[in-house]
Formats: structure tokens, C-alpha cells, sequence
């Protein structure tokens, strides 16, 4: 390992009696990409303030090269001191450059913003996007993100993917993006129960990591309870006659207790489950060339969708390319300009607001939820039809009792976004509309709602940037830009496929600019299934056949081999006992993935090939 950039030592740090971590070891070396994951409340957040020297930890040591210079991305950065967003993007120069202003100027125009703009009424993304301005114009030689993708649309976090590939300090990233962290990470840094332990090694590679130490420790734990029960054993009968010389086995058994005691289970899982309401018509959004124009502009424009029960459909695209305004068209919420909607029967819908408006910062958890339409009166709410206790169904979602009485205010945004999950998974629905449900949400309670949302048997309309989410939960996807929404069979991915082939571009990588996006294909119709463009009849040629008849057969060897070495990775002592081998299977692992993904789209291609000169 080359010589750190950045040593941590004996670092320990608690608030009040919640210890978030003690006693551990960092170092962060140049071209460390470290992801730093975590529960929500397990102290992410604190521990990048540390190692960014915000904060002071109880214990420990903060040593830094000399000169070295770190930049720091917050949650949610607070621009109110400056005028403009140029004031507070050149506000990340080094004092001997602080006149290169012109640097801060290109990364905001590279990132869709006016300089000139003030900072007054900057929507989240807006302001997400400056702070990413400030933190990469002074080139620091670490860079120490919280969540970066937050608020951030595709084309923008495609654009940051790329200026963080070209990076050549060090990184640690907070974030719950999985692709994300997949293509800007090599290590992962997992916060767990005051515990800071390390993985080098592709993000793809960690929670078959996480799953081979929670399953040593239930070994150890096992080992433990074994010899607790052994030692009982033997108090109960030898202690009698031989007293006086066994009093240090006794207090040995004393210290097992203890320590088996003293042991922090892990945390357990959210228990999210929805209250399916009636059953919807079998129909439930028709739409017919339906549009929508303000101010000249065309926000939507001739787009047509059938949307049945059970269907879970994506929407997608830029921050301003109209969204919001289909989705709200889709429900019944506003009258488009042309065309026109027709909503199924006995439809019970549900909607999660992205901006979290439903809460009151000012009301206790208890009250939000007893308060509220879920209410059950006096300690109860209704889930799934049934009164339970409130403090009982706050731990559902990771809450413990002492949080039951506090103000919404207090919680992290992570915290908040579990409590709005809390209110409309349990309201009875058959519709369910989730607008960036994602955000702050921690790994696992976002794979149990993956989980959740894919065995819900009502319908879903859900708008999201998170491209793996997208991937796992919808059936469909519609992409909005420019005022055309066309709409792809299956998750972002399948649909990012899908329009390369018919356009020969996503519509994102066309302008390095972020605010800038590709024109809509001429002849477009906005029709709800998107179609290549036709080609003469006829066959592949022999290459291409050939082609396309082997690379089933190579795909299958390579999903053969990425799961034999995600096998030999997880094993808990595989690093420390070779650490050269472990770096070898990681980049053969990488490499293994790419030629995977490589494989899957050329045959996608030849076979839409193949169809389309079939049917041509």
C-alpha cells in the first residue's frame, strides 16, 4: 500500500451513552475509492466529518501529509452566506487561486447551472449540483462525499460517474446508489455496530463479504453459547466439593456471561409490508395522446399508455423534462391540453412525496402516525386492517421507544423517509405512486423494499434516478426528455438498450453539458411502445449468426466463473491469508462482469437484428 494520505488511529467517538465507533484504524492512500456504508444512524455521516477534521473525535489521532488537501461534500450544503452560485462554488479554490474563478464558471456551466444565478430558491438538486462545483474546483487530493447523487438527475449523475473515474486522489463516498458505487468505487468501508471493518475489492463483491462475517460471528456466537452451557454444567455439579480451588474457573464462566452479553446482536431488518386495498378494474390508466404545454413549451407531448392492474412502471429522465406533470396526468391529478385520461374503477391510491411534505417537523413520531389517516386513536394505528401498538409498529421500521416521543425535526433524512414509508405502507391501497422513494434510505431497508414492492399485488407508478432500483422493481419504463415520453418494456437498463437501438443514443451523452439534452429523434410519435427504426428484410450475415449462436454458450461460462469467484471471495479470511490472490480474483471478478455485460448487449443487438430483418 502506498503511504497514506490520510491516518486515522485509536479513533473513538460516542454522543451520550451510543457509542458510533471505537477504537479502530484508516488509512487513505491515493487512489483509494473507498464506499462507506452503513445503517442509517450508525454514524456514516460523523465519522466522513472526522476523517474531513470537522469534527474532533473523544479519542484518537488525525495525522494528514503535509499539503495534502481534502474536500467535503455535505448532505445538505447551505449556501445562504453567498450572493451567487459562482460565490459559493469559487469559495472551494485554495487561497493562492482564489482569483481562477473562471474554473468554478466551467464546472457549473459543465453541470447545467448559471453562474450568475442566485442562491435564493435553489431547488435541492440545484443546490447538490453547486456543492459539487465547490468540492471539485480546488482538485483536492481526497475527496469525502455524502450521498452526491442525492436530488442529482441521470444525465448529472452520469456526468459526476465520469469526472470521478478521471480522479486520481483518493474518495470515500457515502451513498445507497448501487450502480453508482459500482462504477466509482474499489473498496468498501462497512460501519456496523461501532465496528469499522475494510474490504478491497469491487462494490459487487460486499454483501457476499457482509454475509461470510455475520456468518462467522453466529459460528462464534454458537461456539460461545456452547461453552456458557458447558461451564453451567460443571458449576452445578463440581463447585461443592471443590470450592476453594475452582473459584477462577467460576470467575471465568462470570467473564463468558459477560462477554456473551456484552456482544451487540446485529440490528435487525425493517419489517416493511403494504396494506393491499380492494381490487382495482383490471384497467387502470388509460391514456390517449395525451399532452401538456406551458408557456409556449411543449412539456409533454402525444404520448399514449394502457397501465393495467399488477403493472409497476417506471418514469424516468432529467430534473424539468415533465415527469412530475405525466405522472400527475397519469392520476388524475391535472387535465393534459390534448388527448385524454380514463382511470380504471375503485381505485384506492397512495402517494410518497419526494419532498416529504406530509410531515410536520414539529409533531412527535407517535402523533404522526396516530394523527394521521392511519390513526387508530389514543396509542393504536391501523396496519393491514388491525390495531397495533405505535411504539410496536416504529420498531417495524428501526425506531426504538425513546424516538417514539421525539419531534420529526430531530431525525435524519433517512430517519424521515422510514417514517413516511411507515404511514403509506400501512394505508390500505391498490394503487401505489412513490415519488423518489430511494432517497436516504440505507442498503437493507431499501433491499426489503425492493422486496416488498415486487410482491405487492396492486399497481405501481414510480419515479426514481436509482437505475439498480429501477432494474429490480418495474415492469416497464418511461422515458421523458424533451417533451417526448416513450415508454420500454422492462427496468432502466432494458430501456436504456432498447432506445440506443432505435436512436443510436440514450439521449444523455450527447453534450457534456448536464442541462443540455439530446433534441427528440425526428418523426418521434411519443407512442407507448418504443420500436427501431425498420430495415430491409433479409438475414444476418454468417459472422453474425455465428455470433449469435455462441454467445449464449460464453455467457454461460462467465456467469459459471463470476460465481466461483464471488464464492472464493466471500470467504472471511481470504484477504488476510493472501492478499495478492484476493486482489487477483477482484480484478478477474471485474473483468469477468464487463465481459459479461459486454456479451448481453452484442447479443441483445444481433437478436433485435435478426427480428427485425425477419419481420422487415
Amino acid at each position: 500500500m502506498a503511504n497514506p494520505l490520510l491516518t486515522l488511529k485509536d479513533l473513538s467517538l460516542g454522543f451520550g451513552e451510543t457509542t458510533l465507533f471505537d477504537g479502530f484504524d484508516l488509512g487513505i492512500a491515493a487512489g483509494d475509492r473507498m464506499a462507506l456504508v452503513g445503517r442509517n444512524g450508525s454514524g456514516k455521516s460523523t465519522l466522513l466529518k472526522v476523517v474531513a477534521g470537522l469534527i474532533e473525535p473523544d479519542r484518537g489521532e488525525r495525522v494528514q501529509q503535509g499539503g495534502m488537501r481534502a474536500a467535503y461534500l455535505p448532505q445538505e450544503p447551505d449556501l445562504s452566506a453567498y450572493k451567487t452560485v459562482l460565490d459559493y462554488a469559487a469559495g472551494g479554490l485554495p487561497e493562492a487561486e482564489a482569483d481562477e474563478t473562471y474554473r468554478a464558471e466551467a464546472l457549473l456551466h459543465a453541470l447545467g447551472l448559471e453562474p450568475t444565478r442566485g442562491t435564493d430558491g435553489l431547488s435541492g438538486g440545484e443546490a447538490r449540483r453547486a456543492a459539487l462545483a465547490r468540492t471539485l474546483v480546488g482538485e483536492p487530493d481526497i475527496l469525502l462525499l455524502d450521498e452526491p447523487t442525492n436530488h442529482l438527475d441521470l444525465p448529472a449523475i452520469q456526468w459526476l460517474e465520469e469526472e470521478l473515474s478521471g480522479f486520481r486522489g483518493a474518495m470515500v463516498v457515502i451513498s445507497h446508489d448501487r450502480a453508482f458505487l459500482e462504477r466509482v468505487t474499489n473498496g468498501v468501508l462497512w460501519l456496523d455496530r461501532g465496528v469499522l471493518r475494510r474490504m478491497d475489492g469491487p462494490f459487487h463483491g460486499f454483501a457476499d463479504w457482509q454475509e461470510g462475517i455475520w456468518a462467522q460471528e453466529e459460528v462464534e456466537r454458537a461456539k460461545l453459547d456452547k461453552l456458557i452451557a458447558q461451564e453451567t454444567e460443571w458449576a452445578k455439579r463440581g463447585i461443592p466439593a471443590r470450592r476453594k480451588r475452582n473459584q477462577g474457573r467460576l470467575r471465568a464462566l462470570g467473564d463468558l456471561r459477560e462477554q456473551r452479553a456484552a456482544q451487540i446482536s446485529r440490528a435487525g431488518t425493517a419489517a416493511l409490508e403494504i396494506e393491499t386495498g380492494a381490487v382495482s378494474g383490471k384497467l387502470v390508466v388509460e391514456a390517449e395522446a395525451i399532452g401538456k404545454d406551458y408557456e409556449g413549451r411543449t412539456i409533454i407531448r402525444s404520448f399514449s399508455t394502457r397501465i393495467q392492474r399488477g403493472d409497476a412502471v417506471g418514469i424516468v429522465g432529467p430534473n424539468g423534462a415533465g415527469k412530475t406533470t405525466l405522472l400527475r396526468m397519469l392520476t388524475g391529478h391535472l387535465a393534459p391540453d390534448h388527448g385524454k385520461v380514463k382511470l380504471g374503477t375503485n381505485l384506492t391510491p397512495v402517494y410518497l412525496d419526494q419532498k416529504r411534505e406530509t410531515l410536520d417537523p414539529t409533531q412527535t413520531l407517535w402523533d404522526a402516525l396516530v394523527h394521521s389517516e392511519i390513526g387508530g386513536g389514543g396509542d393504536q394505528v391501523m396496519v393491514r386492517g388491525k390495531p397495533r401498538h405505535v411504539v410496536s409498529y416504529l420498531r417495524d421500521f428501526l425506531f426504538d421507544e425513546k424516538q417514539a416521543r421525539q419531534p420529526v425535526g430531530s431525525l435524519s433524512g433517512g430517519e424521515r423517509n422510514r417514517l413516511l414509508l411507515a404511514k403509506a405502507l400501512a394505508s390500505p391501497s391498490n394503487l401505489l405512486i412513490l415519488d423518489e422513494p430511494t432517497n436516504d434510505l440505507d442498503m437493507e431497508t431499501l433491499d426489503l423494499l425492493e422486496e416488498v414492492l415486487s410482491d405487492y399485488d396492486g399497481t405501481l407508478l414510480l419515479v426514481s434516478h436509482d437505475r439498480d432500483f429501477l432494474d429490480r422493481v418495474v415492469s416497464s419504463t418511461i422515458w421523458v426528455e424533451e417533451g417526448e415520453a416513450m415508454e420500454y418494456a422492462g427496468g432502466f437498463t432494458d430501456a436504456r438498450h432498447q432506445r440506443i437501438a432505435g436512436r443510436g443514443t440514450d439521449g444523455f451523452a450527447s453534450d457534456t453539458r448536464v442541462g443540455s439534452v439530446a433534441p427528440p429523434a425526428s418523426g418521434s410519435s411519443g407512442a407507448a411502445k418504443a420500436k427501431p427504426a425498420s430495415k430491409p428484410s433479409g438475414k444476418l450475415s454468417f459472422k453474425e449468426q455465428r455470433e449469435l449462436d455462441q454467445l449464449p454458450v460464453q455467457m454461460e461460462k462467465l456467469t459459471a466463473e463470476i460465481a466461483a469467484l464471488e464464492k472464493k471471495l466471500a470467504g472471511a479470511d481470504f484477504y488476510t491469508r493472501d492478499p495478492a490472490g484476493f486482489n487477483a480474483a477482484t480484478a478477474r471478478l471485474t473483468a469477468a462482469h464487463g465481459e459479461h455485460a459486454a456479451a448481453e448487449e452484442r447479443w441483445l443487438e444481433l437478436e433485435m437484428k435478426r427480428e427485425e430483418l425477419a419481420g422487415g
